[in-house]
């Protein structure tokens, strides 16, 4: 990685995460894309958007929060237990980068915990994707808020069969063989339906172009905001 870094510096494309630049970004995905990978941190295209979306729109790099970060990514953990102000709770169920074991469907804290509650690309792999938000819902905070992120196919309706449970068929049915469901363009109205509240927001829309291509950021992601409902 480092001798990629070193043959590919330039300036074409900035990592706003750990504010390291290159000619391009590296390739990524099952079928990969160009320009997506930061060789420094492991941000993804997802990853960049949140953290502008988190410096420009919300308080979280200033307020005093309690932060529950479910399923960690790479590029996030150090930055965010480096910050002052959060106390910061990683989570997963199997995660070696997590400090805390806990299953979404069964979160040991109690009820108004956490300011902020972050589950990215986890929903698709649970047993019960709505008893996992009623969860976070419980251990909200009454201000508080998060983001839940998936993978959101162009697809009416969710796809689940909790009888598919062979890993090729989950594969060809849901995208990848860990994936229990594919989430359709009724993710929000579902998740809604565990008493969670959900936000569409799209912040994306009101990046400049010249921003997009500088950070190399989707160009067509949701960013799913929840928010305590009692």
């Amino acid at each position: 990685m480092k001798v990629f870094a070193q043959m590919n510096s330039g300036k074409n494309v900035t990592c706003p995460v750990c504010d390291h630049s290159y000619k391009k970004f590296l390739p990524y995905g099952r079928i990969a894309r160009a320009n997506a990978l930061c060789p420094n941190c492991l941000s993804l295209e997802r990853h960049r958007l949140m953290w502008l979306f988190l410096k420009e729109k919300t308080d979280f790099f200033t307020a005093p929060l309690r932060v529950l970060h479910v399923a960690p990514e790479h590029c996030f953990i150090e930055r965010f237990e480096g910050l002052d102000n959060l106390d910061y709770i990683t989570a997963d169920i199997e995660s070696p980068l997590a400090k805390v074991k806990m299953d979404v469907h069964d979160i040991p804290f109690p009820e108004n915990s956490f300011d902020v509650v972050f589950c990215n690309h986890v929903l698709e792999h649970v047993e019960d994707d709505l008893k996992a938000c009623a969860e976070f819902n419980r251990v909200l905070k009454p201000s508080g808020w998060g983001i839940l992120q998936s993978p959101v196919y162009p697809i009416e309706k969710t796809l689940e069969d909790k009888n598919v449970t062979d890993p090729a068929e989950r594969e060809r049915l849901f995208g990848q063989r860990d994936h229990v469901r594919k989430f359709g363009q009724d993710y929000a109205e579902r998740l809604r339906k565990s008493g969670i509240a959900i936000e569409e927001n799209h912040f994306v829309k009101e990046i400049p172009s010249k921003v997009i291509k500088q950070n190399a950021l989707p160009s067509e992601e949701t960013i799913f905001v929840c928010r305590k409902r009692n």
